[in-house]
């Protein structure tokens, strides 16, 4: 068994986006990943990948970064959302916390104020299903950041189910299924049977009707 074709996949989607036309806002095009024949208490399953969509997400996501004061005009200019230095990091308080864990997509922290990061942060990120992300000493910035931009998160928690935006309503069918292929061949790599383990793919606008896709 192997995932299914490019062209097979840009037709679900293409139907899905179809069917959740109408609304007055630009919808996310929703992959749903059911798998079948696994044991959720397994390790072989705690699947948490970051998975960088070759098409772009459409809009995106919102990146924010904390380094050392020295570093703050070249994260600005490296494009992020935004700067957070460690010594505005050591004072933010709870509800400060919770802002920042609300406006950005990713968190990239400085690997040497990851364990400050993990303490302030922490709390108001992981319930939103977000942690900080370790930038390596000398990593280059611009382009962590210009790939956090694209990434998205796929994740399983209590159920057999994985669930990811791979984009936009007005992109194009085809980039998007090249985007669902991208997650799709991340995931199938974790799994202990590879796509055996995949039942069915559903694919949703935000607000639309589920298109599913048997395997």
């Amino acid at each position: 068994m192997s995932l299914p074709s490019r062209e097979v996949l840009t037709q679900h989607i293409a139907k899905a986006i179809e069917l959740g036309k109408g609304r007055n806002f630009k919808q996310s095009v929703e992959l749903i990943i059911v798998l079948r024949d696994i044991d959720l208490k397994s390790q072989q399953v705690k699947i948490r990948e970051v998975v960088n969509l070759p098409k772009g997400r459409g809009k995106e996501a919102k990146v924010c970064v904390v380094v050392d004061p020295d570093l703050a005009e070249v994260a600005k200019e490296a494009g992020a959302y935004k700067v957070i230095t460690s010594n505005e990091l050591r004072e933010l308080n709870k509800k400060q916390a919770k802002k920042i864990a609300s406006e950005c997509d990713w968190v990239l922290v400085k690997a040497d104020l990851m364990g400050v990061a993990g303490r302030v942060l922490g709390p108001a990120l992981g319930p939103r299903g977000k942690m900080p992300v370790p930038v390596p000493s000398g990593g280059a910035l611009k382009s962590l950041i210009e790939r956090y931009k694209n990434s998205v998160l796929v994740k399983i928690k209590d159920q057999p189910i994985l669930m990811t935006a791979i984009g936009t309503e007005d992109m194009k069918p085809e980039d998007l299924a090249e985007n669902a292929l991208a997650v799709l061949s991340a995931v199938e790599s974790k799994l202990p049977s590879r796509t055996a383990n995949i039942g069915k793919l559903v694919f949703k606008t935000t607000m639309g009707i589920p298109v599913e896709l048997a395997l």
